[in-house]
């Protein structure tokens, strides 16, 4: 990024703080609870917009996932995206996806736009069919109810929303000598949280113009290391998709031609994603820790990566975390099955509090040339019983690295994923 660039993260409204996107959140009750519960998330932009996605990797994938892959391949321009929670639309047959295209059509011709240029996403109970009378009325009054106020980009944001307890959005700034550039995102996600992605839906939209081949790979690259490199408790879902919208309206055109504007917007895209990424991890279900591992030294990335993931989503590992017992043991012996290359006398691992809960940020020594400094257990055991600490391995025979995000594992969670 060149002196004349900066990007700065604000208060979030969400896709609202983009100019010319609209949004609304609205309640038709796709839950059948009659708690008045926003359900229904409509994004539009008048403005034509390139879009990019990305979807989940599970051999079973929800209808609007089918649909919109269709979509995408069959038009060139988007303005949209419709959403209802409550109900995944997913192992529906092809009832399900009779009902993902009525909801785009529906959204398409309540706002004057061709059907295949809004997306469809869902998210809830996967093999539930979608109470389509309900909503029918959910996308007539979202459409109506539209508008481009924090108010309106706040309610998409809750109406996206199943088991998560809070919304979570993201906006950045980027400054350049052509003028601004804004990225937002809303996101959901708490539960079924693993690579590749997450039960997870993220909508991004930014007002630079970009060609669609440039925004997928800018795309591609940002979920990598922020949707893809977090974990709550290892299960994959149906539905996972993000998807970024780009309208041109500030008339500022990213492309790899201007390798430092490039550069900006892709530096400021990855900020959006890693915030949300960040968020769906700390509002994981009925979690008490947010665990940062980062692993260094490594002979490849993809050791780095294997390593990272096998500590991350070990069953053992994560509830260790929860009784606030810094088992070391445990964690190298995932790193052991992790099927990466390790030297047992070159490794060095540590715990280090989080710099925001601790005055004092210091990694403790747990491992050094693979010996074992019992000498700290006491500084280990009250930096494991903080709500957030950082795990660093240091494998010392390369020089590959990956950051990753996990969850610990409760009783709490049993209890609340034992029945739905």
């Amino acid at each position: 990024m060149s002196s004349d660039q900066h990007t700065q993260s604000v208060e979030s409204a969400g896709l609202t703080d983009v100019p010319g996107f609209q949004a609304s959140g609205v309640s038709c009750d796709v839950r059948d609870l009659g708690d008045g519960r926003l359900d229904v998330a409509l994004v539009f932009s008048r403005h034509p917009c390139s879009a990019a996605a990305v979807f989940t990797t599970n051999e079973v994938v929800a209808a609007p996932v089918t649909l919109n892959r269709e979509s995408l391949q069959k038009v060139d321009v988007h303005h949209g995206v419709i959403v209802n929670s409550g109900n995944a639309n997913a192992w529906t047959g092809a009832q399900g996806i009779a009902d993902a295209r009525e909801m785009q059509a529906m959204a398409a011709a309540a706002c004057d736009v061709a059907q295949p240029s809004i997306l469809v996403c869902s998210t809830g109970r996967i093999g539930l069919p979608l109470p389509m009378l309900r909503i029918r009325n959910g996308i007539r009054d979202a459409a109506t109810g539209k508008g481009t106020s924090s108010e309106h980009g706040i309610n998409a944001s809750q109406a996206i929303l199943t088991t998560d307890s809070n919304a979570k959005r993201a906006t950045v700034h980027v400054t350049t000598a052509q003028g601004d550039i804004t990225i937002a995102g809303m996101a959901k996600g708490a539960g079924m949280i693993h690579p590749d992605m997450a039960t997870m839906l993220a909508f991004i939209a930014t007002d630079a113009k970009i060609e669609r081949s440039c925004l997928q790979d800018m795309l591609r690259n940002a979920v990598k290391t922020s949707f893809n490199a977090i974990t709550v408790d290892g299960d994959r879902s149906t539905n996972d998709t993000v998807i970024v919208l780009a309208n041109g309206h500030c008339e500022i055109t990213v492309d790899p031609t201007d390798t430092s504007l490039h550069a900006g917007f892709s530096q400021a895209l990855h900020q959006v994603c890693s915030i949300l990424a960040e968020k769906l991890v700390c509002d994981g279900e009925k979690i008490t820790k947010v665990v940062e591992i980062l692993i260094e030294g490594a002979a490849s990335e993809a050791d780095a990566e294997a390593i990272a993931r096998a500590m991350g989503n070990s069953l053992l590992v994560k509830t260790s975390w929860y009784g606030n017992d810094p088992n070391w043991g445990r964690l190298m012996d995932a790193a052991g099955y992790a099927g990466a290359r390790i030297e047992e006398f070159k490794v060095d691992l540590a715990y280090k509090p989080h710099s925001a809960s601790s005055d004092s940020t210091q990694p403790v020594a747990v491992l050094r040339s693979g010996n074992a400094l019992t000498e700290n257990e006491h500084l280990w055991k009250t930096i494991v019983a903080r709500e957030r600490f950082t795990i660093l391995l240091n494998l010392n025979i390369g020089s590959s690295s990956y950051r990753f995000l996990a969850a610990d594992l409760t009783e709490e969670y049993v209890d609340f994923n034992k029945s739905e």
